[in-house]
């Protein structure tokens, strides 16, 4: 062949082991979404499972590049390595769709409902990396069998750094395909079908297109003896790896505090991540030889004022997210761009240095004959410390500001002793030291004005702090985000443990998945006949509970309440126990993994936990979903429990929240048995002191039957562990409200119909049958005539606006308190300023509702006042 020839050919080649590799990265990313969000099922938390499979990854990849890239560097049929290993990365993904259900069963079931944390982290990262080595190997071997298929690249030092960016590359592509487009469209098996068709036919391209004889200068290379400082170059690739993936997993702790902290959060983090180490990777390839030594020093030191100006950028992201936003307007597609600009602005500068200080040390490793296997073995070994390392140890007893400085001046330390002879590396030094004690605290907490920190923990998991605002009013919040509940609403948070709690007739055992403020357990915990476990994942919330369940409870524990650190999924596929009554909170679907929570899968699991007679709750936080996400979730609810129906915690229309209800036995409810549970109740607060002094207040909470929810929830998908659409959808009104949580409520509400007969049971008398159904109408009255509502502070004016609206629903149904109690209220203001109006208001009260002695009661006493 004429030389020219020989080029065109090389070209050709260097330009399909690039697509070649594109394409191993896309797959190989696309393959970590799908991972990750399949080990959150089993692991409870994305937190979790994320530094779990990050770990198995680096791992796997460390494994197979050392156990494997030697081999390939003698063997003279690097295509057909490079070919097998692809086609193992597919097969194993395939099996994996078949092997998992049964696995992660197993796995599940040597961790436990309640693991100790050292069980509970050693079964993590062991069991995964052990469930995805037959992949994550043959993948740590693709880049030195490509590398060595390549021979005229291998002659080229740049030869890694090129076939590195292009394998990067691909792999920030995967990653935003994989969470924007395949995910949400194909579920998770499939997406991983589609990743192991590419793994595949890079195969097939590599046996068809680049067969060729061996290049022998690469059989001279490989058997060349190892150089003295051999060790040392295999030490600083691993220190670099472990030191390159603790920025990652600590800038990504920080800005869960700041981005939304959906799927999509995590990709664009992801992305722009791999996209500097990619940038940087490019960049070397074309940078000029020599100076290896020093140009290893001013990359180091270039690593640690990078990691600084990222540690900037993250104390100052609230306000540059903010400033991003705000360009570019409103709208989902905004709000994602201000969080990859986020990402962007915290990881580009140091990943872009560290893709070519991999680079560097990887050419300057093998200029020394060592091995490519090697080079890569000792980096992504280095690496898969990183995540137990950082995120489990470090961070939450250091803190993530101190972390990030000891990142910094750990590529310091790993400078050549000549570095230290030089100004610009003191002056880095002392630019590490110095912004760790200027830099601001990295916890990022919202504080109201006038307000305080109460609590903050930096845990595992997340960051947990309890925020008092200028009233002393208190929240608690999970990564700088509200979860439901505060000191100023433990009337609502309670009505949602009394409600399913006063639906059952003799329940003895409850089960509360996830905890928050620990009000709705601790008040069902009042109940002296009744035990209640409340399963919450992090302790650090458990901890926090407690300033909250005084409030209802009173100091000292209770001893029915036990508090139980797990996840509730695990949970209720391990536990022996079942429950008369669970009670699962509602979950921010949008949020870390919560949209698990709503799948077929798990309520399948609760109703596998429910004792005979037994009823499950769950609650659906209405103010932070759409309706086309309530209906997945309503549609995968009856998929289960196809006699369900619908209530509501409270007439909201601030934060309305949906109950749906099941039972194991699908029977309906008997008014006797409610008025009689009523009655019994023994409790510290009684049950009228949340509204629901008889059976008529209970049963009237109910909105919706089995016929009317089947109707709204239509062909809505359903939401399932493979096919996970209410992770992917709920975060549309996350980012961007299109309407208002009393708009979404009064749709559902005219969506929806309720007859006596889809709650009640048939033996019902038909006079409480008309009693419940006017309520049911009074209730939907209300809520419209509340939707019109402008607080006012003089009640004259309330009364002018409101007085005949809710005097309408009062002669609906006088038994709806709703309407009677504010207008009895606004009567006792009135009498202040206008005795005529007030005599009037309370005279049209007793005649509406004539059972109701109050208004006569204030009569008589405004009298009595005149009389004096």
């Amino acid at each position: 062949m004429m030389p020219a020839q020989n080029s065109l050919t090389s070209m050709r080649s260097q330009k399909l082991a690039l697509i070649l590799m594109f394409a191993s990265g896309f797959a190989s990313l696309g393959y970590q979404i799908v991972w990750t969000q399949q080990a959150a099922l089993w692991l409870g938390h994305e937190a979790a499972a994320v530094l779990a499979v990050v770990a198995a990854f680096f791992a796997g990849l460390g494994v197979g590049a050392l156990l494997l890239g030697e081999r390939i560097s003698r063997s003279a049929n690097a295509a057909r390595w490079y070919a097998g290993c692809e086609i193992a990365i597919g097969v194993w993904s395939l099996a994996l769709s078949v092997l998992l259900a049964p696995v992660t069963a197993a796995l599940l079931d040597l961790i436990g409902p309640q693991p100790s944390p050292l069980r509970h982290w050693a079964l993590a990262f062991c069991g995964t990396f052990m469930l995805l080595l037959p992949a994550t190997a043959p993948m740590g071997a693709t880049l030195p069998a490509m590398q060595r298929l390549v021979a005229r690249l291998h002659r080229q030092g740049s030869s890694v750094a090129a076939l590195y960016a292009g394998n990067t590359f691909g792999a920030v592509v995967g990653v935003l395909a994989a969470a924007f487009v395949l995910v949400p469209q194909w579920g998770l098996s499939r997406t991983a079908g589609l990743c192991a068709a590419l793994n595949l036919l890079c195969a097939v391209a590599t046996l068809a297109l680049m067969r060729g004889p061996a290049d022998p200068l690469m059989k001279l290379d490989a058997t060349r003896a190892p150089l003295p400082r051999a060790s040392a170059s295999l030490w600083l690739l691993a220190a670099t790896g472990l030191l390159g993936i603790g920025f990652e997993v600590v800038v990504v702790r920080v800005l869960a505090q700041v981005a939304q902290d959906t799927v999509y959060t995590f990709a664009l983090l992801l992305a722009a991540y791999l996209l500097g180490s990619a940038m940087g990777a490019a960049a070397y390839a074309r940078w000029p030889s020599g100076g290896a030594d020093r140009r290893s020093d001013a990359l180091l030191r270039a690593l640690a004022l990078t990691c600084l100006s990222g540690m900037l950028v993250l104390s100052r992201a609230p306000g540059l997210q903010a400033a991003v936003q705000s360009v570019l307007g409103a709208g989902m597609a905004q709000a994602l761009l201000a969080e990859a600009a986020l990402a962007a602005a915290a990881f580009l500068p140091a990943t872009f240095v560290m893709g070519a200080l991999f680079s560097h040390l990887s050419t300057l490793a093998i200029s020394r004959s060592i091995p490519l296997g090697r080079v890569l073995g000792a980096n992504t070994l280095g690496a898969a410390l990183a995540p137990l390392l950082f995120g489990v140890w470090l961070i939450p007893a250091i803190g993530t500001r101190t972390s990030l400085a000891l990142l910094a001046a750990g590529y310091l330390l790993l400078s050549t002793r000549a570095a230290w002879k030089a100004p610009a590396q003191y002056l880095s030094a002392a630019a590490v030291i110095g912004a760790s004690w200027l830099v601001p605290s990295l916890a990022i907490v919202d504080v109201p004005e006038n307000g305080r920190i109460v609590r903050y923990a930096e845990g595992v998991m997340a960051a947990v702090s309890v925020v008092e605002d200028g009233d002393g009013v208190a929240t608690l919040h999970i990564d700088n985000r509200q979860q439901e509940g505060s000191s100023a609403t433990v009337f609502a948070d309670a009505r949602q443990a009394l409600l399913p709690l006063l639906l059952h007739p003799q329940p003895r055992r409850a089960l509360f998945l996830g905890l928050g403020t620990g009000v709705t357990a601790a008040a069902a915990a009042q109940d002296p006949g009744l035990a209640v476990d409340a399963v919450e994942l992090l302790p650090e919330v458990i901890a926090a509970s407690a300033l909250f369940r005084e409030q209802l409870a009173g100091a000292g524990a209770n001893p029915r309440l036990h508090l139980l650190a797990g996840d509730a999924r695990r949970y209720v596929r391990t536990t022996p126990q079942h429950y008369d009554l669970i009670v699962a909170d509602n979950f921010h679907p949008a949020r870390s993994g919560s949209g698990s929570l709503y799948t077929v899968e798990h309520f399948a699991a609760v109703r596998e936990r429910l004792a005979p007679g037994g009823l499950f709750c769950q609650w659906l936080p209405l103010h932070q979903l759409d309706l086309d996400t309530l209906r997945s979730i309503v549609r995968s609810f009856l998929a289960v429990y196809p006699d369900g129906s619908a209530m509501l915690a409270t007439n909201s229309l601030i934060t309305p929240a949906i109950g749906l209800v099941g039972r194991r036995d699908a029977a309906r409810f008997k008014p006797s048995e409610v008025r009689d549970r009523i009655a019994g109740a023994n409790l510290l607060h009684a049950p009228a002191e949340f509204g629901l002094p008889d059976e008529v207040a209970v049963l009237g909470s109910f909105t919706a039957g089995p016929q009317a929810l089947a109707r709204f929830a239509g062909d809505a998908a359903l939401n399932t562990d493979d096919h996970p659409v209410v992770a992917y959808r709920a975060p549309r009104i996350t980012y961007v409200a299109a309407s208002s949580p009393a708009d979404r409520l009064l749709a559902f509400s005219q969506a929806v119909a309720l007859a006596p007969g889809d709650v009640l049971d048939s033996s019902t008398d038909p006079a409480f049958a008309a009693r419940i159904a006017a309520y049911w109408l009074a209730r939907d009255r209300y809520l419209v005539a509340g939707r019109k509502v402008t607080p006012v502070a003089d009640p004259r004016q309330m009364i002018e606006q409101v007085g005949g609206p809710l005097l309408a629903v009062l002669r609906t149904s006088a038994d709806f308190r709703p309407a009677y109690d504010p207008l009895l209220q606004m009567a006792a203001m009135l009498a202040a300023v206008d005795v005529a109006s007030a005599r009037t208001l309370l005279m049209q009260l007793k005649a509406v509702a004539p059972d109701r002695p109050e208004a006569a009661q204030l009569l008589e006493r405004m009298a009595s006042s005149a009389g004096d």
